[in-house]
């Protein structure tokens, strides 16, 4: 099954969209040559506003271009996720997920009358056998859909993407937008359809949701389009990118680290062009102006502003240009900056933090994790003075100055005041030359910045609210989901300048690399054993992830530290056996994890050789000739025997599983 567009042309007024566009996404099929066309596992990226959601739209037949070709396989099922928009009502969550097999009704249907037929058929003919035929194969896409298994795939779905089991009953409208996506993220897939498209799915969804998303894609045997602003979840999914740029659509080979590493080589030259063709102009215009004048030079002035005319010009989006910003300098605090002391909140009957004691010195940047109602953000709203209905006590340390970022915190921006002159009235004096590049960081460029507040969207309210608070100096940031309706670009600045911050940090995300690239410590927190549990670990979330990796592998329980007074949440086993002990089994995954590197090392190299190879297949002057077919597919045979081999070492190292 396959969906195809060839030269594919939009506009919108007198821009173009996309301008001869082609792209093949397939589920996986033989084509008429005999060759194998693997399931397509790609990404979309382009900037934000340059054509994705529509060639998406397009891909799905929602919408039509002005020009080019469509074709779809007969019978190819595609199913298509926007970014937002999605509500639904009326009915429980069970009900609702159960509408993912609302076709096979009809199937169903079918079945049943050539059911009745059949009983009343007297005779053995050749309509008989065509009528059995039939119904043979009307029960196995039944069966294929998974129609009688949906319970058990409803439930495995939902709870994957974070909804319990109590929740299978709850009435829809009970849930709020993030959630009401995460039901249309599921109805999606228990369609199971041949050709998924995806419209930047991980924004709403936390990070273990994410990660099982990521597994369920790697499982699934059709093809997919996605849009992300997570690069590890690219990286981990596709195989090849497609770029929507100035209305050009361009393949990439390789994943999302692939492509950028290509694309800034590229954008690297295009720039140094565009440095030149400036110069140039201004040389041109130069000489114009000197000679204009002259009568003896006219012919020579009118021949210089025919080419200038006449010079294709080369533009470099605002958003391409190389942004380096910084925030106000933090006020100078003291060595402590928080301490915590037997903090406890519950929601009528649920205790979700109890007793829980911390401390955290200025400069550190502490990560908060643990699974969807854990209490991270309830934790950072009584750490940010949010939330005044709590036990124990929060103290801040000498000069501590608290700025506060959640999702929930735009309501004060519905003002008639323009984005600039909010943003101007915010900023210190010293950064105000920077503030248009501070807001194209943030996604408003070009007339973007005259938007009124009160008509913006809520994650363009959230982008100015997070702007507005790191204009401000604090020397403590509690920031909540802050790369959430950021793109990969934004959040690369964004990260940078946090990375400068000498201040203090709080934070949740659910963004792996951004995660792992600004902690130094993690604070996991957990319910054990039906009680508020947590743990601190003295690294980043990379040596969380390894930590958690490591006690699964020696098949040792977490070690999950309840809060108390009595067990401080830093306590440690003390003794030589024990130290003994920790430094062999330390020797012991130090050597497991340098075999499972060169492992994993070969396995990248093998999965690009494979790509390159799947890709030359595709290729018509390799298809249409039997002998180069045939070499193709004797080099992937063997590649994919030595993916199986090494495969198999790996996972006697290690379980098979995502992090």
């Amino acid at each position: 099954m396959k969906v195809q567009c060839n030269n594919i042309s939009i506009a919108f007024g007198d821009r173009d969209i996309l301008f001869k566009a082609n792209i093949l996404l397939s589920s996986g099929e033989t084509s008429s040559a005999g060759t194998r066309i693997p399931a397509t596992r790609a990404a979309l990226a382009g900037l934000n506003g340059s054509g994705k959601s529509t060639l998406m739209q397009i891909i799905a037949g929602l919408k039509n271009s002005d020009s080019g070709e469509h074709f779809t396989s007969p019978g190819c099922r595609i199913s298509y996720l926007p970014q937002t928009g999605l509500y639904f009502s009326g009915v429980t969550l069970r009900e609702e997920a159960e509408t993912a097999w609302q076709k096979m009704n009809a199937v169903l249907a079918g079945m049943e009358e050539l059911g009745k037929t059949l009983e009343q058929s007297t005779t053995d003919d050749n309509k008989t056998k065509a009528l059995l035929d039939e119904h043979q194969r009307l029960s196995q896409v039944v069966e294929d859909s998974g129609y009688y298994r949906r319970e058990e795939a409803i439930e495995q779905v939902l709870n994957g993407l974070g909804f319990t089991r109590s929740d299978l009953d709850k009435e829809c409208s009970t849930f709020s937008g993030g959630w009401q996506m995460r039901i249309a993220l599921a109805k999606l897939l228990l369609e199971n359809p041949d050709i998924i498209l995806l419209d930047e799915p991980t924004n709403y969804l936390d990070i273990e949701a994410s990660t099982w998303l990521l597994a369920w894609l790697k499982r699934f045997s059709g093809g997919y389009l996605l849009v992300s602003h997570d690069r590890f979840f690219l990286d981990a999914t596709v195989n090849e990118v497609y770029e929507v740029f100035q209305g050009r659509l361009k393949r990439y080979a390789g994943n999302y680290s692939a492509y950028e590493e290509v694309r800034d080589a590229e954008l690297e030259i295009l720039r140094k062009r565009h440095a030149e063709q400036q110069e140039e102009i201004i040389k041109t215009e130069k000489l114009i102006e000197r000679f204009r004048y002259k009568a003896s030079k006219a012919a020579m002035v009118q021949e210089r502003i025919k080419k200038l005319e006449k010079m294709e010009r080369i533009v470099i989006p605002e958003s391409l240009k190389k942004i380096t910003i910084s925030f106000p300098p933090p006020p100078h605090a003291g060595k402590t900056a928080l301490t915590l002391e037997g903090i406890g909140k519950h929601y009528g009957d649920k205790q979700v933090l109890f007793g829980l004691d911390l401390n955290i010195d200025s400069g550190e940047r502490l990560v908060v994790v643990g699974k969807n109602g854990a209490g991270k953000s309830t934790l950072l709203r009584i750490i940010a003075g949010g939330d005044n209905n709590y036990q124990g006590t929060v103290s801040y340390g000498s000069g501590i100055n608290t700025g506060f970022f959640s999702q929930e915190r735009t309501e004060e921006l519905n003002s008639s005041d323009s984005i600039l002159a909010h943003i101007e009235e915010n900023a210190p004096t010293t950064l105000m030359p920077k503030v248009r590049d501070m807001l194209g960081a943030f996604l408003f460029r070009g007339d973007d910045v005259y938007k009124s507040l009160r008509v913006l969207s809520g994650g363009e309210k959230s982008r100015i609210a997070l702007l507005g608070l790191l204009l401000r100096p604090h020397n403590l940031l509690v920031l909540d989901e802050p790369t959430n309706h950021l793109d990969i670009h934004s959040k690369d600045v964004l990260l940078q300048a946090l990375s400068k911050f000498s201040g203090t940090i709080i934070f949740v995300s659910h963004d792996r690399k951004f995660m792992e690239a600004l902690s130094t410590k993690t604070l996991e927190l957990s319910i054990h054993e039906g009680k508020p549990a947590a743990r601190l670990l003295y690294g980043g979330y990379g040596y969380y992830l390894e930590r958690i990796e490591q006690e699964e592998l020696r098949s040792l329980p977490q070690n999950t530290i309840e809060y108390s007074k009595q067990t401080p949440i830093l306590s440690a086993k003390s003794g030589l056996s024990q130290r003994e002990h920790n430094k062999q089994q330390q020797a012991f995954i130090r050597r497991q994890e340098r075999e499972e590197k060169v492992i994993l090392d070969i396995l990248e190299k093998l999965d690009k050789e494979k790509a390159l190879l799947e890709a030359e297949l595709a290729k018509p002057e390799v298809y249409s000739s039997g002998e180069k077919t045939k070499a193709i597919k004797l080099k992937l045979e063997s590649i994919n025997k030595e993916i199986q081999e090494k495969t198999a070492q790996w996972e006697v190292l290690n379980k098979v599983r995502l992090r």
